[in-house]
């Protein structure tokens, strides 16, 4: 057996790489690194002269712990494989991108687009800061796509590539790229249409037109007319077919009276340019469209870098390494081709893509994913293993007993009651404009009809179009997106993406708050681990660190860092020999002859009766039960103050968890009400339970990280995704949350609420705007003057008002939970 080495330090070191604290020291080139990883990266920036890295943001590296193995890669030389990933080739040149998670500064971005400098081959790479993309342009005869992720994944950037990008890539592209570019175009139709007529118009505005006696004031007027067209009829009519449809169903929302006012301002300026009666309003309508169309892009700015609506492809390798019954070789197939029969091979870290029986090794399955359950749990030979399922340890074999389209993950993503309800929101903007509408209808038949009666016909028509032109609710429709807008933005600064800007909206009417336990209020990779029993000595803890530190599975190496934390300095060589590790029971060695053993209670012979349920590895050394390691959760930080402001604002607090309830008497301490902390439940439990909550006509926000949890997170009126990468799972949510800002959700949520006051006071104030113009349009004595001033006036104020308002309520978030603070 080889000889273990075990020395440990008080003082923490920091990796000169990526600026994890160094369990073990790797001293190389004057520097310590945490790891062999880190190590190899700053070898390849020293050996291309790429040092420089360092230098632009302190402690910029991306930990590199995993070895990186090419047969990992092989799939990509698949044919079918690349012709999906790549975005262009001519057959010697080609370009493919690739979606890095790990990009988050600017150092990433100077290491990436000077891959050319470490790659041969590599003719460009460009990075997309914003979508965490990069671009590579390379030639084909001189690498290909195994080699560049190879590079990317030993400099610390793997990309993510899944099943869902060789399908749906191009189609996702082409979506984002289409709607992208159709709402650009509308803002530079409308953009420059504005620009334009507001120039031909300001000789008119000032007087500056008397010397021609009107001469250049109609050939402007009639240009003015031509150029508000394409704008009105490829930005505006969005609006008017809108409130068509709407109209149809018996729906009167804001785009009715907006679309009444921009086909009035359009009619009424068009006659009084055509009588020469008047200026017409053609300023007011290409000014108001083109801020609808800003909007517009505002709100979809976020949808088109996040993707909300996922499923379980998305987190599916791409190719999984097949056994060959004749020559037992190894080779890559995609997965959609897998048949009932195949074995398969399953890495350390990898995700199982179908329902399998195990055939050789040692399994330790990881089913947080599917199930919620913390730990993983160990499979025997000819044990089934359920897909999304992800294998710790070393590499195992199984046989596929079911094609991934049959698996249990396919039939549970598929339920219908796991699919969101396409319920219409009833948005703020939607209550306020139904009476808004009633009123200005009222308002304007009225201020016709006295005018009538009056016989005064003129007027009649004047009073009539001037307060659908003037009361044309252009304030409150931006108010809306803009003040939204921007709350979507600030939030999505804080790592907090929304999908829409009516979740902003639900958020600020949440009054019960569901929370899932593992990967949502629990950190994924730690687990808080004590020592109960006799007090162990140096020497001992030196030699069970030894022995735990031999085994891959997942509680040793629990163990081995806890006990790195305790051991004091100390160079004694321990020496193992006669070391065995009995799959689902334990380890065994000698070490300086004595008999170590650890494992389960069964195993060990341990009798001793304890009543919580937490996990345990007992201790026995030269046949005498020295005590067990218990673990438990490690919580995120600022949980407690998280839970404590919630309850203080009047919100329900529930938790629901896959576990047993080994951590219920821990919980206690983060929610007060411990009837309402509910474990053992399946995902169909969860789903109940929020439509239970839903019928006491409760609004519920649902936080989870799981497929166990994507019926209840879609079920919720508000379904948040907890993830330690916004890239990874997302089941159709209505957010994505970044778990370093858990800590924040009590101020988000209210931000969220002042958020939604100022869309009440820009519509107090577009009110105040309203009044006074209907003053002059009722008497039918309104000028174009005015209404050119008044209108544009009146938008840019309250886009204004809005936007700087929700800006200031930052503050809020600012000033939220002392543990988090913004990472920029």
């Amino acid at each position: 057996m080889p000889k273990e080495h075990l020395h440990t330090t008080q003082t923490e070191t920091i990796c000169y790489h990526c600026g994890d604290v160094c369990k073990e020291i790797i001293h190389y080139d004057d520097k310590e690194f945490c790891c062999n990883g880190c190590k190899n990266v700053y070898a390849i920036l020293q050996e291309n002269n790429l040092s420089e890295y360092y230098n632009i943001d302190d402690l910029a590296g991306v930990s590199v712990k995993n070895e990186i193995k090419a047969e990992k890669y092989a799939y990509l030389n698949l044919a079918d494989v690349k012709s999906k990933l790549i975005d262009f080739s001519d057959g010697k040149i080609a370009k493919v991108s690739f979606y890095l998670p790990q990009i988050h500064c600017s150092s990433c971005i100077w290491l990436l687009e000077n891959l050319h400098k470490i790659a041969k081959g590599v003719l460009q790479s460009r990075v997309d800061f914003l979508k965490k993309q990069i671009t590579i342009t390379y030639e084909e005869a001189a690498t290909n796509l195994q080699n560049l992720v190879i590079l990317l994944a030993q400099i610390g950037y793997e990309p993510h590539i899944t099943l869902n990008d060789t399908e749906n890539k191009d189609q996702e592209r082409q979506r984002i790229s289409k709607e992208q570019k159709k709402v650009i175009a509308k803002i530079g139709v409308a953009g420059f249409s504005f620009g334009n007529i507001m120039l031909n118009s300001f000789p008119e505005y000032f007087g500056f037109d008397s010397q021609s006696e009107g001469t250049f004031r109609h050939i402007f007027q009639y240009l003015n007319m031509v150029l508000v067209i394409p704008p009105f009829f490829y930005g505006g009519w969005d609006y008017i077919d809108s409130a068509y449809k709407n109209l149809k169903k018996g729906i009167l929302n804001i785009d009715f009276p907006l679309a009444l006012g921009l086909i009035v301002l359009l009619l009424r300026s068009f006659y009084e340019i055509f009588s020469q009666t008047g200026a017409g309003y053609i300023d007011t309508l290409a000014g108001l469209i083109f801020f609808l169309q800003i909007g517009r892009w505002f709100q979809q700015k976020t949808y088109d870098t996040l993707r909300y609506d996922r499923d379980f492809k998305s987190y599916f390798p791409v190719a999984v390494g097949r056994i060959s019954e004749t020559d037992q070789t190894e080779t890559q197939v995609p997965i959609n081709q897998l048949v009932v029969g195949d074995r398969i091979i399953i890495r350390n870290q990898e995700l199982i893509p179908a329902d399998t029986m195990l055939l050789k090794g040692e399994a330790n399955i990881d089913y947080s994913f599917v199930t919620g359950e913390a730990l993983p749990i160990e499979k025997v030979l000819g044990e089934i293993i359920y897909a999304g399922g992800r294998q710790v340890g070393s590499t195992i074999e199984l046989e596929v007993v079911k094609p991934v389209s049959q698996s249990y993950l396919t039939e549970l993503w598929n339920k219908d009651n796991f699919q969101k309800e396409q319920e219409p929101i009833l948005r703020l903007q939607d209550v306020l404009s139904k009476y808004f509408t009633y009123v200005l209808l009222f308002v304007a038949f009225g201020a016709m009809a006295y005018w009538l009666i009056s016989k005064e016909t003129q007027n009649a028509i004047n009073a009539f179009t001037a307060v659908l032109i003037i009361a044309c609710p252009c304030a409150l429709s931006l108010s809306s997106p803009f003040a939204l807008g921007t709350a979507m933005r600030i939030l999505g600064k804080w790592k907090f993406y929304l999908k829409n800007t009516g979740v902003v909206e639900q958020l600020a009417q949440i009054q019960s708050i569901v929370f899932d336990k593992t990967g949502t209020i629990t950190e994924n990779d730690s687990s808080k681990v004590s020592f109960i029993g006799e007090e162990l000595s140096e020497d001992e803890k030196m030699k069970i660190a030894a022995l735990v530190r031999n085994s891959t599975h997942p509680l040793s190496q629990h163990i081995y860092q806890y006990l790195s934390t305790t051991i004091e300095e100390n160079n004694n060589e321990q020496i193992l020999t006669d070391f065995q590790e009995y799959t689902g029971k334990g380890l065994k060695a000698q070490i300086h002859k004595q008999c170590i053993q650890i494992g389960s209670a069964k195993w060990l012979g341990v009798n001793m009766e304890i009543k919580d349920f937490s996990t345990k590895v007992f201790v026995k050394i030269n046949e005498k039960i020295k005590g067990y390691f218990s673990f438990h959760n490690q919580y995120r930080q600022g949980l407690e103050n998280l839970t404590q402001e919630l309850w203080n604002a009047g919100y329900d607090l529930h938790l629901l968890s896959g576990d047993n309830e080994g951590e219920a008497e821990a919980l206690k301490k983060y929610f007060l009400e411990t009837e309402k902390l509910h474990f053992n439940q399946s995902p169909q439990n969860k789903l109940d339970f929020i439509g239970n909550l839903q019928r006491n006509k409760e609004r519920i926000m649902m936080l989870g990280d799981g497929l166990n949890d994507a019926g209840a997170l879609q079920k919720a009126d508000v379904g948040i995704a907890v993830t330690e990468n916004v890239a990874y799972f997302t089941p159709a949510s209505d957010a994505i949350l970044d778990a370093k800002s858990l800590a924040h959700i009590g101020a988000f949520l209210s931000f969220s609420k002042k958020s939604v006051q100022v869309i009440k006071w820009t519509f107090m104030l577009s009110l105040v705007y309203n009044i006074v113009g209907l003053y002059f349009a009722v008497q039918g004595t309104l000028s174009p003057l005015i209404a050119a001033i008044l209108m544009p006036l009146s938008s840019i104020s309250v886009v204004t008002f809005s936007t700087l308002m929700v800006g200031r309520f930052e503050k809020i978030i600012l000033k939220s939970n002392p543990y988090q603070k913004l990472n920029q």
